[in-house]
């Protein structure tokens, strides 16, 4: 963290070290340096961002509060075509003053650096499998194709390959079976065993 003044996530907060009870609002809007996210959904690299910060100086240092907005792009886990989608999330985190005590973030030269908060909260905000919608029925194992542009009607049934040697074969039924099997009698069975010897 050696470029706190160049982060667009870094506010000053001088005049509220060793203050407590005073506090200070800002509003930030930004270009995400960084994308925010490395799975199906990501709020991508030069994508804004709206943050409203709330600063409030304690004994033990400095709370930094706040929403942050900004729009997710990415792609349907189901059928893959690209989507987006609004991520709105809230963040609070303790800014201490002595980097000896057990906190996870400090005041650095009088700023606050708020990215990694920020990050955290959005990434962990964002959905692990999006869809394009609830519904989504995905696409046709067959073609590829996606099921919401052929229809049901469309739809290819998938036949399990270990019975396709069987898809060839008929069964008879039993009305079937009397009318092509033809009938002998007992006395043309007879003459018929007579003539094999």
């Amino acid at each position: 963290m050696s470029s706190h003044v160049n982060s667009p996530y870094a506010l000053r907060v001088r005049d509220l070290a060793h203050r407590p009870g005073e506090m200070r609002e800002h509003t930030l809007d930004i270009e995400v340096p960084d994308a925010m996210g490395a799975g199906v959904i990501s709020v991508r690299q030069g994508a804004p961002m709206h943050i409203d910060v709330r600063l409030e100086g304690l004994h033990e240092g400095v709370l930094v509060s706040g929403h942050a907005s900004a729009e997710a792009e990415g792609e349907c886990s189901r059928c893959l075509i690209d989507i987006s989608e609004p991520i709105e999330v809230d963040f609070a985190e303790l800014f201490a003053y002595d980097a000896s005590e057990e906190f996870d973030f400090f005041v650095h030269d009088d700023f606050v650096d708020t990215e990694e908060v920020v990050r955290d909260a959005v990434v962990l905000a964002l959905p692990f499998q999006p869809v394009c919608r609830p519904d989504c029925p995905g696409l046709d194992p067959v073609t590829g194709e996606r099921l919401a542009d052929i229809g049901e009607s469309r739809t290819h049934e998938v036949l399990d390959p270990r019975w396709a040697a069987l898809s060839g074969l008929t069964v008879l039924d039993e009305d079937d079976a009397s009318t092509t099997t033809p009938q002998t009698t007992e006395g043309q069975e007879r003459s018929e065993a007579d003539q094999a010897d």
